[in-house]
């Protein structure tokens, strides 16, 4: 194991400590558990088939949210790159929509989608979307113009460069933008799901046991959604370091 992750493993290990110990010394206030119950209900919430149904739900709206998005953005972000007149005419109503927050619309969302499952779907659509277009759109203009040119004069039309040049000079930056993405994926997920819990899911797992004033069983399943999204991150993280070795080696983020 390396001296990074024994440090990581070794700050957990010390806030569980701390926490347990304040909780114990009365520094907490009394309505929260112990973090000892709290991890002891976590460890046993995944042999309940509910919550194992709920967390697929999640999970099946991130992945069908995140799939779309990338099916739209990129494309998006591949015609606005090699197009300057089309990334001009989007680019206020670009700027626009970007910065507005995603949970602002999930009253919007529900109301145009009335299944949870639907509106979690558009709602992860409109909030991964960005990142990969603006990181599509990035990678475009750091593509190198001399490999471009050299590939015109071989005779090659425009679609061929794109595809031959600049996609695959892009992808590093287009893998960022999914990293980006799948990070906030479960957050637009769980928020929508709290709001709209008709259709399951971790967010309406955690409803449900807040009417029941379960504060341990809310917090267990909140330990479990952050490690959802900490495997999430982890294993797309290595996997675009591994498919994409040359360029963290380039720019002197490899090992």
């Amino acid at each position: 194991m390396s001296e990074r992750a024994l440090l990581g493993a070794a700050g957990v290990a010390g806030f569980l400590v701390v926490a347990e110990l304040a909780g114990r010394a009365g520094l907490i206030p009394g309505v929260l558990p112990y973090l000892s119950d709290v991890l002891a209900t976590a460890a046993r919430l995944p042999m309940e088939a509910p919550f194992r149904a709920d967390v697929l739900a999640t999970l099946a709206a991130c992945l069908s949210g995140l799939a779309i998005a990338i099916a739209v953005a990129v494309p998006a972000g591949l015609l606005f790159g090699t197009v300057p007149f089309m990334e001009r005419s989007a680019r206020p109503l670009v700027e626009f929509l970007r910065p507005i927050p995603s949970v602002s619309l999930i009253p919007l969302a529900v109301f145009l989608f009335p299944a949870s499952h639907d509106a979690k779907t558009a709602l992860i659509v409109y909030t991964c979307s960005w990142p990969l277009l603006i990181n599509t759109m990035y990678g475009l203009s750091d593509v190198d113009p001399l490999a471009k040119e050299t590939l015109r004069s071989f005779g090659f039309g425009q679609l061929a460069v794109v595809l031959r040049v600049s996609l695959p000079s892009a992808a590093p930056f287009i893998a960022t933008g999914v990293r980006i993405a799948v990070s906030v994926t479960l957050i637009v997920a769980v928020s929508v799901e709290l709001l709209a819990p008709g259709g399951g899911g971790i967010g309406a797992f955690l409803s449900l046991a807040g009417s029941a004033n379960r504060v341990d069983r809310m917090l267990a399943a909140t330990v479990w959604a952050g490690l959802i999204g900490l495997a999430a991150n982890l294993l797309f993280t290595a996997g675009e370091r591994r498919v994409f070795r040359w360029h963290h080696a380039r720019t002197g983020g490899a090992s």
